[in-house]
């Protein structure tokens, strides 16, 4: 979310200062109003891998999101989309879609939840626009290395692991987000949020807030509680990835930072 311009409290963006000090990416390159995907974060990610590799320059892929991550470094292929297509697919009735994808691939339910409408319509939406089912487009090349986590660039992954105090953690940030003046960016920001904006962590909790909806003590709570849940879940996927070296955490940054660079190490990356 940090690709968007002016949501800068609530994502907690770099500041200038540590923009200054390090040259940062993908950072304020979309309006808010502008549904920026996966698809666009990998082709404008590679670009700049590509270009800092030719400098032998190392890259830092930070952040909490493990499907651009995996975007990023491996040969994930995003399927073209068609809003239009979507808005037919998605009018079916649950059991009318489910009917249509098992007849087009019988052995669909082995790789989509068919309990979740969402999936359902992406995969129909994609066997539409491309001709190819679950089943084919899981047998490909491409598909068989996802699945066996074989990156297409060299890459060492560190995982900190957030230990039991994260509910903690998570309450003090939020706090420090509020006391910034995240309510009033949220206000001004409402009117451009679109539909991948506006559903970003703390912003989509607190549009009823603003829109005088739902009080402040409960927006907060909300919030908190989107943002522990999310970082959960980003912890199980994550966690799947048998390439990731985990460290536990520790409130002294110093030794978080030495433990980093022993796993660096360990792996050749001296530089």
């Amino acid at each position: 979310m940090q690709v968007y311009r002016g949501m800068d409290i609530g994502t907690a963006k770099p500041t200038p200062a540590e923009r200054a000090e390090v040259p940062h990416h993908l950072v304020d390159v979309a309006e808010p109003e502008i549904a920026f995907t996966v698809a666009d974060a990998q082709a404008i990610g590679r670009r700049v891998l590509d270009d800092l590799a030719e400098r032998d320059v190392p890259a830092l892929i930070v952040g909490g999101s493990g499907l651009h991550f995996r975007a990023l470094v491996d040969p994930l292929v995003s399927p073209p989309s068609d809003p239009a297509l979507r808005l037919e697919l998605e009018a079916l009735a649950p059991a009318d879609a489910v009917e249509a994808l098992l007849g087009a691939d019988a052995a669909a339910g082995d790789l989509v939840d068919l309990e979740n409408p969402r999936r359902v319509v992406r995969a129909l939406e994609i066997h539409r626009l491309t001709g190819r089912t679950p089943s084919e487009r899981a047998a490909t090349p491409e598909a068989r290395a996802v699945r066996a986590y074989e990156s297409v660039v060299p890459v060492v992954p560190v995982g900190l692991d957030p230990g039991d105090d994260l509910g903690t953690r998570v309450t003090e940030r939020f706090d420090r987000m509020l006391e910034r003046g995240l309510v009033d960016e949220v206000r001004d920001l409402a009117p451009r949020l679109g539909p991948t904006s506006r559903n970003a962590v703390g912003y989509r909790q607190l549009l009823p807030v603003v829109a005088g909806e739902r009080d402040l003590t409960e927006g907060r709570r909300r919030c908190i509680d989107a943002t522990t849940s999310l970082a959960r879940r980003q912890r199980t996927f994550f966690g799947r990835d048998p390439r990731l070296r985990w460290m536990e955490w520790d409130d002294d940054p110093d030794t978080r930072t030495r433990q980093v660079e022993v796993v660096l190490e360990e792996a050749g990356w001296t530089s």
